[in-house]
């Protein structure tokens, strides 16, 4: 006989619904871990049938752990399942995951590895298609720190060295995360990506004598490296001064700044 105690400890293991349980118990003859085992197959059955469904909504997840961090990017079809505890959880899980994976970077294809099965029983007990579409993880010898912005829809990571003010690197990562920042300092800039923004500003002043011309056009590239430059954009407290001017002992080593569905 299948108890009700017995299916409530199944759905415990297993977080599949009462009735799914109560089958699978029946299925297995009462048998638990065979019954876990009808669930995990019933599980990938589902998962497969769902899986062509589109997945537009979800939450980024970030997590730091000492001297490692992790970002993730999960999907689901509806907003209505990316705000529920079990998808909340399953993220934070998969930032678990993403920590305790060998490499660093890109380390998606590892984390889809290792949480191949943890999925495949989300997908069956929320009833919508998931992805894990994309993780990182980042190792070093700075302070990292992360922050997640409008439902965790924007997420941040940080590295940095020297002066270690908990609040301040944490204003950083809510700052990069409102400005989106394109490089870290002015010297990061590509050559090739400065020259083009040159020529931009040179065509906007056909017919100006060339000696002014060139005053005018580094004017113009100093000050779209305040745009685009981190360490050089107006600070998000005070919109006026800057990090490299507030924290000159201080080094941004690195940043990721993702949003949620943004081309990759």
């Amino acid at each position: 006989m299948i108890t009700a105690e017995t299916v409530k400890a199944l759905r415990d293991k297993t977080g599949a619904g009462m009735m799914d349980c109560k089958r699978a118990l029946t299925e297995a003859g009462g048998d638990m871990d065979k019954a876990i085992e009808v669930l995990r197959k019933a599980g990938a059955a589902k998962a497969d049938k769902k899986s062509g469904r589109a997945t537009n909504q979800g939450k980024l997840g970030t997590m730091v752990n000492g001297n490692k961090a992790a970002m993730v990017e999960v999907l689901c079809e509806t907003d209505f399942a990316a705000n529920t505890d079990q998808f909340k959880d399953l993220v934070k899980q998969v930032c678990e995951a993403t920590l305790a994976v060998a490499g660093e970077g890109d380390v998606t294809e590892a984390v889809n590895t290792a949480c191949k099965d943890l999925l495949t029983s989300k997908i069956a007990t929320i009833g919508e298609n998931m992805q894990i579409r994309r993780a990182m993880k980042l190792e070093g010898t700075g302070t990292f720190d992360s922050y997640l912005h409008t439902a965790s829809r924007i997420g941040v990571l940080v590295e940095v060295e020297g002066e270690n003010d908990a609040d301040f690197i944490h204003n950083v990562c809510i700052h990069i995360a409102a400005f989106n920042p394109r490089y870290i300092c002015s010297k990061c800039v590509p050559a090739d990506v400065i020259e083009h923004e040159k020529e931009i500003a040179k065509a906007q002043l056909a017919g100006k004598p060339e000696n002014i011309i060139e005053k005018i056009v580094m004017g113009k590239i100093n000050k779209w490296f305040t745009e685009v430059c981190l360490v050089d954009q107006p600070w998000i407290d005070d919109g006026k001064t800057c990090i490299s001017k507030l924290k000159p002992n201080m080094t941004v080593k690195r940043f990721v700044r993702w949003e949620i569905g943004e081309e990759l």
